[in-house]
């Protein structure tokens, strides 16, 4: 499951330790897989009755379920360890491509400027800054190794300098859970204010011209994102200034690059709603800009006199209006600025002095188009590669005449670019550097069409070292994910190197689902059109055999969170396609968990997958749920990961479906499970510890290729 924005949808996995040594080797062989216990639970609604005999694994903390845990961890380590040595050798393959000593470009914002810093050996960034101007090394004002020393897990989030520069907040997370704890230092003196604010999502914005920072708390139980507060550190006081009661609206707030305002968005998967009040008088009431409207999705910002405003009214790919800041924001008050385009969709808008910018999608590529407000001309910057991804970076600096942006394909490693407003003159600021004797010369990266089952055409990206022989006789894995209208775009990964000199080609399929090819695209994956998604990705796998790029023999597949439901529906359907599956943190028991409110985040997914308390969705949830619709074949070989303290899915889900997978199937393939005990939904943080996570993945496919395991 994902939260209120898809901003979410990292995908990437969990940490295992492996037994080595011959006595191990010996004694993994008598190891058998967990027979955990069955306790019929009956679960009815609409007349009719499922049963779960696992239902029991959702209480969390006691003994007998966390024993469960143990013992899958053991007995998939009991495999894995036969292909220790491979996952050492991946995991050192893939730290020895990273630069060790490394830091990123330095950003500018009100008299200093910043970046972040890595040393030797060292899992998390350091962040320095220097006065403007200066070429010295700076100062450390937040150093990530020191906050995590005393910490098993540990995540920094989100920091925000307030203007004067004198004040940083930071949101740390020490469980995995996405609970956030802000601290405020103060970079005068240095000291950690001994204030600080528990248990929020680490969402953040400072006031202007004044000591008070505003930030949003979710609830306790179901983590909905529901609260907007302030809180004075003068006067140490804490001001509730906005409650969303819609279960199914997430909220958050941010300042304007112009400064002039404090912006709270609330939203849902199909609705949102804006509220805006004056960034220097942080203790006026919000007023509502535009009063949300079901299914109209807009968001806001601000530039000059004039607010600019990206909506989907009449317009399902977008269009950009604005209105006057010093009038009424109401939608009829609203005049064009770029009309709706059906050949575009505008992913995201940000405004500056003179410029729009806009992220675009164009033929399913990311493009990113400048719009001129003074002489409303427009154009589309060029890139040097067909298939890509590019998108604007950070750019804090309201008055700037250089855009910073990020640029990636699947063959070239991420560069931070700048581009000239005025002259049109691209910078290389930053490249990736991919150390080990890499060249993006030795691989090739192609974009084909499927048919899917209705005569669709999906895009599928492909990447693979050159000498790849399209014989119907190499490995390739097939990567999806396809809800909640995000993107995997064809971007560089150095740890896939790793994959594709062994042989494999990788592929992304851009299954509906995602926004890939616009907004309908989403729709045509979701509520009753969701099995589109999961047919999407069989006629890829199929179109990828037909080809000649691989074989069912031969055929991997990979997805994480929703993506780990599409691992599921899809080899409910067709096992046959597939030799090795990687499923990770995988949402797969739909049908119960979207019927438990109590559960995080299950009202605001009410608009992805549908209302199941209806019967209509009820039944056709029920007839793609992977937990539902397990069944007695030969399923492929299995990898299947969580998280013990994820918020999004819960560590049950994969437990669960994993014990009746086992039951279910025929043949000898394995199916293991391995819960990090210390994580949550994207695994281990830290640059080294998530390598790990992905070295084991992928010894677990190259061992299947290899015939290790």
């Amino acid at each position: 499951m994902n939260s209120f924005k898809a901003n979410f949808i990292t995908v990437f996995l969990l940490t295992l330790t492996v037994f080595t040594g011959c006595e191990s080797m010996k004694k993994s062989s008598s190891i058998k897989a967990p027979a955990p216990k069955k306790i019929q639970k009956k679960l009815s609604i609409h007349g009719d009755t499922r049963v779960d005999p696992y239902f029991w694994m959702r209480n969390r903390d006691e003994k007998p379920v966390l024993d469960h845990l143990k013992a899958e961890n053991r007995y998939s380590d009991s495999h894995l360890s036969k292909i220790a040595e491979l996952q050492d050798e991946l995991f050192e393959e893939m730290k020895g491509r990273i630069k060790k000593d490394d830091s990123s470009v330095p950003v500018a914002y009100g008299n200093f400027e910043y970046w972040r810093e890595f040393k030797a050996s060292s899992e998390y960034p350091v962040i320095r800054r220097r006065p403007l101007g200066s070429k010295d090394n700076g100062s450390v004002i937040l150093d990530g190794n020191k906050l995590a020393k005393s910490h098993s897990f540990f995540r920094l989030g989100a920091y925000r300098i307030s203007s004067d520069g004198n004040l940083l907040a930071y949101a740390t997370d020490t469980v995995g859970r996405r609970l956030f704890t802000i601290y405020i230092k103060n970079l005068k003196t240095g000291k950690t204010l001994s204030q600080k604010i528990e248990n929020v999502t680490g969402n953040m914005a400072w006031a202007e011209g004044h000591d008070v920072l505003f930030y949003s708390k979710q609830d306790p139980k179901t983590l909905r994102h529901q609260w907007i507060y302030s809180v004075d550190l003068k006067s140490q006081k804490t001001k509730l200034v906005y409650f969303e009661k819609d279960e199914k609206f997430f909220v958050g707030v941010q300042k304007s690059r112009s400064k002039k305002y404090i912006v709270i968005g609330s939203g849902s998967s199909e609705t949102s709603e804006f509220l805006t009040l004056p960034a220097d008088k942080p203790q006026t009431k919000p007023v509502v800009f535009a009063k949300r409207r079901a299914k109209h999705r807009y968001s806001v910002d601000h530039a000059g006199s004039f607010f600019y405003v990206l909506t989907n009214d009449k317009a399902k790919n977008f269009k950009v209006v604005r209105t006057p800041d010093n009038a009424k924001t109401e939608m009829k008050y609203w005049k064009a600025v770029i009309p709706h385009r059906s050949s575009i969709y505008i992913e995201s808008m940000d405004a500056f002095k003179n410029y729009l910018t806009l992220d675009i999608r164009k033929a399913g590529v990311s493009e990113i188009e400048i719009f001129n407000r003074k002489t409303g001309a427009k154009a589309v910057m060029a890139q040097p590669e067909k298939s890509h991804q590019v998108g604007v970076g950070s750019n804090p600096n309201f008055d700037t005449q250089n855009l910073r942006y990020s640029y990636t394909s699947m063959t070239t490693p991420p560069s931070v670019m700048s581009y000239n407003f005025k002259t049109k003159k691209k910078t290389l600021l930053k490249a990736q550097e991919v150390l080990g004797g890499f060249s993006k010369d030795d691989y090739v990266s192609e974009r084909i069409l499927a048919p899917s089952h209705d005569g669709v055409k999906i895009p599928v990206s492909i990447v693979y070292k050159k000498g790849f022989n399209k014989n119907g006789k190499a490995p390739l894995l097939l990567y999806g994910y396809g809800s909640y209208g995000y993107n995997i775009d064809p971007s560089f990964s150095s740890t896939r190197l790793s994959l594709l000199d062994r042989g494999f080609a990788f592929a992304i399929a851009h299954i509906r689902g995602s926004s890939t090819m616009g907004r309908q695209w989403y729709l045509d994956g979701k509520y009753l059109k969701k099995k589109n998604t999961f047919k999407d990705f069989i006629s890829v796998a199929e179109h990828l055999i037909k080809k000649k790029y691989s074989q069912p023999s031969q055929l991997y597949a990979m997805g994480g969170s929703a993506g780990g439901l599409l691992m599921g529906a899809v080899i409910n359907s067709r096992p046959d396609l597939f030799k090795g599956v990687v499923a990770a943190v995988p949402f797969v028991d739909v049908v119960t968990t979207m019927l438990d409110e109590n559960l995080p985040l299950t009202t605001n997914e009410y608009e992805e997958w549908g209302n199941p308390n209806l019967k209509t969705y009820y039944k056709y949830m029920k007839s793609y749920s992977p937990y539902d619709n397990v069944k007695a074949q030969s399923y492929p070989n299995l990898l299947v990961t969580s998280g013990y303290h994820d918020s999004q899915v819960q560590y049950w889900e994969p437990t669960k479906w994993v014990a009746k997978l086992r039951d279910y199937q025929k043949g000898k393939n394995l199916i293991l499970l391995h819960t990090d005990l210390e994580a949550g939904h994207g695994g281990q943080s830290g640059r080294f510890k998530s390598l790990k996570d992905r070295a084991r993945d992928y010894s677990f496919l190259i061992g299947l290729e290899e015939q290790k395991i």
